[in-house]
């Protein structure tokens, strides 16, 4: 019975983490926040929170985005040393490393969220596009990431919208959102509430966040 109440009282933490973690790159209003909407002091930076994280770590959140210059996410949600996992590749292109390091915080450290962070005018996703449209393969090692934006592709050639480079972004960051939240490993921690796996869009011309999928109810 105590380890049934225990078990109960770490859900009821988990997934109150999750819900605190999130609000941190999603304010109640709407769903959205603004590059630096908390102020230009970028918080957790100076020598003391360096000093204070040199031994360990224990990050609130993992973000995956793009390799676009443009698009900090230490930046993009006002964050600091010791504050979050970032990944990075190419349109948010997952494979077996990627998803086994963005398993690392959540499987081994209890990480409560998972951020997929897509953006307007990702040029990856639009060479992918242009290339598969084309049906011109693009060099090197480049054709991989082609190759796994392809689901997000076929489902953008089905309903293109307005903006079909805009629309497979959009499909790109749910179809990855979605496979990280229903994988084997991870399925089990969103279930009982201890993970939250959103996707979310980034707005270059305006700083802005849009929440796409996954938010903790």
């Amino acid at each position: 019975m105590l380890l049934a109440a225990r078990a109960e009282g770490d859900d009821r933490r988990a997934r109150a983490a999750a819900g605190h973690a999130e609000s941190r790159v999603r304010p109640p209003d709407g769903g959205q926040r603004a590059l630096g909407e908390r102020g230009a002091d970028h918080p957790d930076r100076d020598p003391e929170r360096r000093e204070l994280v040199a031994e360990a770590q224990d990050p609130f959140g993992v973000v995956l985005t793009c390799i676009d210059s443009r698009v900090a996410p230490e930046l993009v949600f006002d964050t600091g040393l010791g504050d979050l996992y970032v990944l990075r590749t190419g349109g948010q292109a997952i494979g077996p490393v990627v998803t086994g390091s963005v398993e690392y915080g959540p499987m081994t450290g209890g990480t409560p969220l998972i951020v997929v962070l897509g953006h307007q005018r990702c040029g990856a996703i639009e060479a992918a596009y242009k290339s598969l449209q084309d049906g011109t393969p693009l060099p090197g090692n480049l054709q991989s990431i082609v190759k796994a934006l392809g689901p997000a592709y076929l489902l953008t050639v089905e309903n293109p919208g307005a903006d079909p480079v805009d629309t497979m972004i959009h499909q790109q960051i749910r179809i990855t959102a979605d496979d990280l939240r229903t994988n084997s490993d991870l399925a089990p921690l969103v279930q009982k509430g201890a993970l939250a796996v959103v996707g979310a869009y980034y707005s270059l011309d305006t700083g802005k966040v849009d929440v796409l999928t996954g938010a903790p109810t």
